[in-house]
């Protein structure tokens, strides 16, 4: 079972990435922006290793939930999951501009 201390570390895990994916998704939409597709693609594969991280701590968390082991509330761990689904949301958005820009682009 985990403690405060470990959901909030956990936690912390899962904003960091998120965050960092958050920052590099803007780089990518630069990018988008900038025609220059190739580079946007190579980011969006950084961010996607961010967001796999976070979620992968999340689902950690959760599981141990599903197989009795209570979770502490926390705040914390509640933005956490928050920030991780609104991320997870600007990165699909995000691919779909690409790949909307990429056929504008090919016109």
């Amino acid at each position: 079972m985990l403690d405060l201390e470990q959901l909030n570390e956990i936690s912390m895990q899962i904003i960091l990435n998120a965050g960092d994916a958050r920052a590099i998704i803007e780089e990518v939409i630069v990018c988008i922006e900038e025609g220059n597709f190739e580079e946007a693609e190579e980011k969006m594969s950084e961010a996607k290793k961010k967001i796999s991280f976070a979620h992968s701590s999340q689902t950690k968390a959760i599981q141990g939930e599903a197989m009795g082991d209570k979770l502490p509330y926390s705040v914390l761990f509640a933005h956490a999951q928050d920030t991780l689904m609104v991320v997870m949301s600007e990165l699909n958005t995000t691919r779909r501009l690409m790949k909307l820009f990429k056929k504008y682009d090919k016109r």
